[in-house]
């Protein structure tokens, strides 16, 4: 069986434009045949352009397609002209179709997984059915394209190097709140899915268990209206309407900001740590714990020695 992770470089002629390119590429992935196994494909979060040629032509040429609601995944198979048949796969049936997927895998299925928006896996099920295919050595294929959390996160301005995805959290406040309390420590811009009808309850619980941090709030990447809203997060509980929200919601949270800190407070702390430490270790050692250059610590650190050098010769 011919492995579909193969590239495709057999494209008509450089004279031709992007579509007839396109045309060529599809055709040749359908021309092969499908491997068996299992492949997780990202569809669209809404802008029905947005998936890759090789998603479609997976979904084409899969034996079944399992989808979170078939009817909802029926729209995209449908523009495409897919006629593969699906079935429901879903948080509520998770546990009993596993077992009649693997069942289909072990006799050289080619099974899809579908979610009904975005990247597969990624708060949605399947998770335990890719741990059980895995275990039985059967071949689990990743067919990469949409996703909300990445748009969001690359679109809201805040930083990029470090983030968490946290996914939903707990619709009851006490435990929203209490997770959102573990969260406030990780260094980095946080990325949550929220329910658009718990947005006006969740961001206010952000802004007290969070603090005064950028944030954005992204609602309905790639459609029509797509909507980003960016503020502190108080600013965006108290200034920005939220109630009656429709469609999917991302909430980035960047990371908490360092703390304002004076030369007179760095200088006492330096004072008690050179006399444990070199200045080289001690600057580094404050710098990382408040958040400043080094060089600056370093600098008030030669600053406070000059001075009592000339305490001493005035002597």
């Amino acid at each position: 069986m011919a492995d579909d992770r193969s590239s495709h470089s057999a494209i008509a002629t450089p004279t031709l434009g992007p579509a007839a390119r396109a045309q060529g590429v599809i055709a040749g992935l359908l021309s092969e045949p499908l491997a068996a196994g299992l492949y997780l494909v990202a569809t669209p979060i809404g802008n029905l352009g947005d998936i890759t040629l090789r998603a479609l032509s997976v979904l084409a040429r899969a034996d079944i397609i399992y989808c979170e609601d078939t009817r909802h995944s029926a729209k995209l198979l449908q523009h495409y002209g897919i006629a593969t048949r699906t079935r429901p796969f879903h948080d509520h049936n998770e546990e009993r179709e596993s077992a009649r997927v693997i069942d289909e895998l072990k006799a050289d299925k080619r099974i899809a997984i579908i979610s009904d928006a975005g990247t597969p896996l990624l708060s949605d099920p399947g998770f335990k059915l890719v741990r059980a295919a895995a275990a039985e050595d059967i071949p689990v294929v990743a067919i990469p394209g949409a996703s909300a959390l990445l748009p969001a996160l690359t679109t809201s301005g805040l930083p990029t190097d470090a983030f968490f995805f946290a996914g939903f959290l707990p619709p009851k406040q006490a435990a929203r709140r209490a997770r959102l309390a573990e969260l406030s420590a990780i260094p980095g811009s946080l990325i949550f899915y929220e329910a658009p009808h718990r947005v006006a309850e969740t961001i206010p619980d952000m802004a007290r268990l969070l603090g005064s941090r950028d944030a954005v709030i992204a609602r309905e990447l790639t459609k029509l209206h797509e909507d980003v809203r960016r503020g502190t997060l108080a600013e965006l509980a108290e200034a920005t309407p939220m109630e009656g929200l429709k469609g999917e919601v991302v909430i980035v949270v960047g990371p908490e900001q360092a703390q304002a800190v004076s030369d007179e407070t760095l200088t006492a702390r330096l004072a008690g740590a050179l006399e444990v430490m070199s200045l080289k270790d001690a600057a580094k050692a404050l710098a990382d714990e408040f958040g400043v250059p080094k060089a600056r610590v370093y600098g008030l650190g030669i600053k406070a020695k000059d001075e009592l050098k000339a305490k001493d010769v005035g002597r």
